[in-house]
């Protein structure tokens, strides 16, 4: 089929197709007869023949460029060759006329099977040859075969200063198949490329954000905030619902200020802040402010070589000016926007020209909030009873021979959906904001050893890596296992170790993985009978990652200072079904086995960190706890496979001891507040997860205790001051767990 280059006859609306050009395979040149060039009909489409008193036949558009499809009811397709015809073009009830002539190559036979099938092969000049229209029609439209935008897209329309904004953009290419990459100005596409530009809009008209929704403009101030010279920001409110159900925890900050004025005769500097609103004059002088925004925001130049504040205006209407702010396809709020709406444009530009083609692609914002910060969290002292405060400036209390041990579930971006966190607002629950958040959070507490979990493989690849390279730290991983686990590869998480290079050197690294744990263990002790129920129990690609480090800093108290001081340290996510007490257990006790023989080869302390899902008075705890498990313990009675039996075998040597149990053996009031948010009956936290529908402790740090000595601890949250956002995670915190932090000496050695 050859289509005569000519007009089409169009709505109005429309424009002139710009019809596109085929490459030849053997001579590189576009196809053509007798300088009229070749084209398509893409699939969905049709090109219609129908001639007085005959018979109608169409050729409808198959898979790809290359295929014809001809009417079932024709086999007179050579016959058709040379007849001038009317094309349709059609899609639903609209359609659009051209003319053309059909050509066939006469050796070449039509073959018949529901739908005749041709394909296209030869090449040009002189050859008679079926080809395909292909230029698709979007509401009517028939767009040109140039590089053109589909779609533009924000994953979360609520902008955080300090998180990166990255949109989504949906592309074809004039071959017609759809893309998302990137197309500067370098690497152009058929002679186009993309162009960015972000703008902020600034009204006339000041603008308040209430300080507990952030997203909502506020309609009432708090006088009693703007008399005790609190930061203005947090005097707002949206509605005067919002003021009363925050006042419990908004009172607490007129107690402060009003605690500070007659403490030191001044108001106490932004102590009790929750969002950082650089734009109020408020300066933030919590230890945490360290891991905050205010340091990258100088750095960021959003696709400019230079600054790009004071922006210069390029609209003004209504009260409302435009200011260009970026010119990358991504932009990270600066405190400068708050308040403000964002818009984002997206065009087609000419590569000769410089113009854009068509019109803009843009999306607008709701207005940029601050980033809210996590309350600073106080390390205690456990040792020294007089000695507490926050963290230094080099985030520890550090001294001479000691180290901080940290180990946090940070909440798989997989697993953070609406349908479980829906009291969450989805900007607090996305990911471009929780990893910011989380790296604050975590940085600051500038942690000599670092244990997270629910680490996804391509975020450990892409930003916690290379973010926390930049902080000092080298990176260690071990992703989970894939037998039982049916998603994407790069979004199975895992457990991640980290430690500051400056203190610590790698020695050593084991894997664990509990799936091969498995298989030996039903070889091994279960008929082959049962060996597919049993595998289906036990294997659950839950993984541990062991790490040998060794101290690079001066180790006072050790029995022979010139020897090397070896620290290991077991990072680990035991299976949460609950179940499955007998898999959770046996996981365990499989580790717990495996640290043996290593402490027995080494004879190094130990620390076991990680989210084991098991609460305080588990098998699981009880054998990590007390080196044993009470044959009697009710979890025993679940296991349908017989690996727990005999109870004796549960037991293991290494002198464990969890180290928040310190909280409950130190007394005076000042520790008092810690001793009331741990289990009497456990000497655990009685949380560290914190959901609406569970709250209870999952995670621990445990020590042996014949060579490490618990000298601090990071205080512990109360659940009052978490309701306040329902549960976790929050705009406050990104997790549905806390961090656990240890600060740990060294001590002489007792040979075991």
């Amino acid at each position: 089929m050859l289509l005569m280059e000519k007009e089409m006859e169009l709505e109005k609306e429309s424009n002139s197709i710009c019809w596109e050009k085929r490459i030849g395979s053997t001579t590189g040149k576009p196809l053509h007869y007798k300088g009229i060039i070749f084209h398509h009909i893409i699939k969905g489409f049709m090109a219609q023949r129908q001639e007085k008193q005959k018979e109608r036949e169409s050729l409808t558009g198959g898979r790809s460029g290359r295929k014809a499809v001809v009417d079932r009811s024709s086999e007179r397709a050579p016959a058709m060759e040379g007849k001038a015809m009317q094309m349709v073009v059609q899609e639903g009830r609209r359609s659009f006329k051209a003319c053309f002539t059909i050509f066939c190559k006469k050796e070449e036979k039509w073959r018949r099977a529901g739908w005749c099938r041709r394909h296209v092969m030869a090449d040009p000049p002189g050859v008679r040859q079926v080809f395909l229209l292909e230029s698709p029609i979007i509401s009517g439209v028939l767009f040109s075969s140039m590089l053109s935008v589909l779609r533009v897209h924000l994953p979360s329309d609520i902008p955080i200063v300090g998180c990166e904004l990255s949109p989504y953009v949906l592309l074809r290419r004039p071959d017609q198949t759809v893309f998302t990459d990137d197309v500067p100005e370098s690497s152009p596409i058929e002679g186009h490329f993309l162009r960015y530009k972000w703008y902020r809009i600034q009204s006339d008209k000041k603008v308040a954000i209430c300080s507990i929704h952030p997203s909502e403009q506020a309609t009432l101030q708090c006088l009693g905030c703007v008399k005790a010279k609190i930061p203005i920001a947090k005097s707002y409110h949206c509605s005067p619902k919002c003021f009363s159900d925050a006042w419990q925890h908004h009172r607490v900050l007129h107690e402060r200020a009003a605690s500070a004025v007659n403490e030191n005769g001044n108001e106490e500097e932004e102590i009790f802040g929750r969002f950082n609103n650089n734009n109020n004059n408020n300066t933030n002088t919590n230890n945490n402010q360290s891991l905050s925004t205010s340091q990258s925001l100088p750095t960021l130049t959003n696709g400019a070589t230079t600054p790009l504040y004071p922006a210069a205006v390029t609209q003004r209407s209504g009260g409302e000016t435009w200011f260009e702010v970026g010119r990358a396809k991504t932009y990270t709020p600066t405190a400068d926007d708050i308040g403000h709406v964002l818009k984002f444009e997206c065009v087609v530009v000419d590569a000769d020209t410089k113009s854009p083609v068509g019109h803009a692609n843009t999306i607008l914002t709701s207005r940029v909030i601050p980033a809210p910060s996590p309350s600073p969290r106080k390390l205690i002292s456990v040792s020294n009873a007089d000695m507490a405060g926050h963290l230094d400036v080099d985030g520890r209390l550090s001294s001479t021979g000691t180290f901080t041990v940290l180990s946090y579930n940070i909440l798989s971006d997989s697993y953070a959906t609406s349908d479980l966190y829906g009291y969450c607002p989805s900007w607090a629950l996305s990911w471009p904001y929780r990893r910011q958040n989380l790296l604050r959070e975590i940085v600051g507490y500038r942690a000599d050893i670092v244990c997270l979990q629910e680490v996804q493989s391509d975020h450990f690849d892409e930003f916690f890596a290379p973010e926390l390279d930049k902080h000092g730290y080298q990176a260690l991983y071990k992703k989970k296992t894939a037998e039982v686990f049916n998603g994407s590869v790069m979004t199975i998480d895992g457990c991640a170790t980290f430690f500051r290079r400056d203190r610590f050197s790698h020695v050593k690294k084991y894997e664990v993985e509990f799936n091969k744990a498995a298989q030996s263990l039903t070889d091994a002790l279960v008929p082959s009978a049962q060996k597919k129920t049993a595998l289906n129990r036990l294997v659950k690609d839950n993984v541990a990652l062991i790490v040998v480090l060794e101290a690079k800093f001066s180790n006072h108290g050790v029995d022979n200072p010139g020897k090397r001081q070896l620290v290991c340290v077991a990072n680990t996510h035991v299976n949460v079904q609950q179940e499955l007490k007998d898999v959770k257990l046996w996981q365990v006790h499989t580790l717990l086995k495996g640290l043996e023989k290593i402490a027995a080869s080494a004879d190094i302390p130990m620390l076991v960190c990680g989210d084991f899902n098991s609460v305080p008075g588990s098998a699981p705890h009880a054998l990590l706890a007390i080196g044993k498990v009470d044959p009697m313990h009710p979890d025993l009675a679940v296991d349908p496979l017989g690996i727990l039996r005999p109870a004796t075998k549960l037991t293991h040597t290494l002198p464990l001891v969890s180290a928040y149990s310190s909280f409950a053996r130190i007394g005076g009031g000042l520790y008092e507040q810690q001793k009331r948010r741990v289990d009497p009956s456990t000497n655990e936290p009685l949380f560290t997860n914190c959901t609406r529908d569970f709250i209870g402790t999952l995670d621990y740090i445990f020590y042996s205790a014949d060579s490490l000595t618990v000298e601090s601890l990071l205080e512990l949250l109360d659940e009052d001051s978490l309701r306040k956002d329902t549960a976790l995670p929050s705009p406050e915190w990104s997790s549905d767990h806390i961090a656990l932090l240890a600060e740990f000496r060294c001590k002489p050695r007792t040979r075991r």
